[in-house]
């Protein structure tokens, strides 16, 4: 009997989520985010079918400068615990990518030229578009900041990432570094030079 239970109260959670829900610019069938979690900029964001963001999440999606944002996370994602994603103009997620707790996903920094002012209220900058690519994995409290990790990456844990990662890499550090790559010719994972 527990099993049926679970089994109704998981289904009634999910029309209830999409019901509450229908500001998204685009809400995939069986999307889900568990709560609490917090939205801003709800209708420019999309999440893809069968995607979930667990407990804690943000999501921001807010232009700046008079611009409009984006942000897009595709099919079969599964964003860890307390995950922020921000766009102030365009953030998008591959399909089936992996995220462990705390990950911080931006393509903006905030302002700290000015030292005669705090610098919460110094301007946030836009840096650069990011793009997360499909089947790539971010590991615990990683960051991706103003720069692109393309498909099949593992961004290690505690890694900073703010210059470009190309496909089938594995970057660790911070500032982040490729350590290995996939050999297409050789047909597996070799230590970067």
């Amino acid at each position: 009997m527990s099993g049926l239970f679970a089994d109704v109260s998981s289904k009634l959670g999910l029309i209830w989520f999409t019901l509450c829900h229908r500001g998204f610019r685009m809400l995939g069938k069986k999307a889900r985010m568990f709560r609490p979690f917090r939205v801003d900029g709800m209708g420019a964001i999309e999440l893809g079918e069968g995607s979930s963001l667990q407990k804690g999440g943000w999501l921001y999606c807010v232009g700046i400068d008079g611009g409009t944002a984006s942000l897009k996370i595709g099919r079969g994602c599964d964003l860890g615990y307390n995950n922020h994603i921000s766009a102030v103009r365009q953030v998008s997620i591959g399909d089936h990518v992996l995220t462990a707790s705390n990950v911080y996903i931006s393509d903006n920094t905030h302002g700290y030229e000015d030292v005669s002012r705090p610098i919460m209220h110094q301007p946030v900058r836009f840096k650069k578009a990011v793009s997360i690519g499909s089947g790539t994995w971010i590991g615990e409290n990683a960051c991706v900041i103003g720069a692109s990790v393309g498909r099949n990456c593992v961004i290690g844990a505690n890694s900073v990432v703010t210059d470009d990662v190309p496909d089938y890499c594995v970057a660790v550090g911070a500032p982040a570094r490729i350590i290995r790559r996939f050999d297409v010719t050789l047909g597996h994972w070799i230590a970067a030079r």
